[in-house]
């Protein structure tokens, strides 16, 4: 026999379950054009647009919404990294950057469409205070380039690590390392420089769960 309790959960589950559904088709439609529609979308998730409208006010709920889980997702990595040598920390700032691609090519998409650049920009604010104390960093001790200022060299960073991750393929073997290596470019490496680096640590590159597990055991 089925609960009531049974009954309120199962509606609230599928709910949950469309819902995701429609924030993931959001990403697929909005990372090809950053102006889909929510017809467009609703197609991509496989439902009506009168069902998307059930969890969603309108487009831009969904926008917004979009654009809070990324930011959240990128500022908590920010948040993490704190390694004292500023090459290492920008190097695996780009890494872990790199393992949330999907969700930089969304942000990045929105961030084209000019009625959501402002907030995109409020959203990824402690993201880019990390980037600009890790440059200041950097320069201050003479490992980073010291002819722009810090900045302005921090949104080349920014601008160049959304550049590569965006038009790289994800399941190149290679990319993950060119993404890093295209930072510290910028920043001012020589490309024997951030080769060195990324040999002397190779859990920048390691996904998530491998270098959990390298941290653990070294423990």
């Amino acid at each position: 026999m089925t609960s009531s309790i049974d009954a309120v959960r199962r509606p609230r589950r599928d709910a949950l379950e469309n819902r995701a559904g429609i924030l993931a088709a959001a990403h697929v439609a909005l990372a090809h054009d950053p102006r889909a529609s929510v017809d467009a979308i609703a197609r991509q998730a496989g439902l009506s647009r009168r069902a998307l409208y059930g969890h969603f006010d309108d487009r831009d709920a969904l926008v917004r919404e979009l654009v809070a889980q990324g930011a959240e997702r990128f500022n908590a990595i920010a948040v993490a990294i704190d390694d004292a040598d500023p090459r290492v920390a920008l190097a695996r700032l780009a890494g872990a950057l790199w393992n949330e691609a999907a969700h930089v090519q969304v942000l990045a998409a929105i961030a084209l469409d000019e009625a959501h650049l402002e907030e995109t920009a409020t959203a990824l604010a402690p993201l880019r205070r990390t980037v600009v104390r890790i440059v200041r960093e950097g320069q201050d001790a003479d490992v980073l380039r010291t002819d722009v200022a810090a900045p302005t060299l921090a949104r080349l960073v920014e601008e160049t690590a959304r550049t590569v991750i965006t038009r790289m393929d994800a399941s190149s073997p290679s990319a993950g390392a060119l993404a890093v290596r295209a930072v510290l470019s910028i920043a001012g490496l020589s490309w024997r420089e951030a080769a060195a680096l990324l040999e002397d640590h190779p859990d920048l590159l390691a996904p998530p769960a491998a270098a959990t597990a390298a941290a653990a055991v070294t423990e």
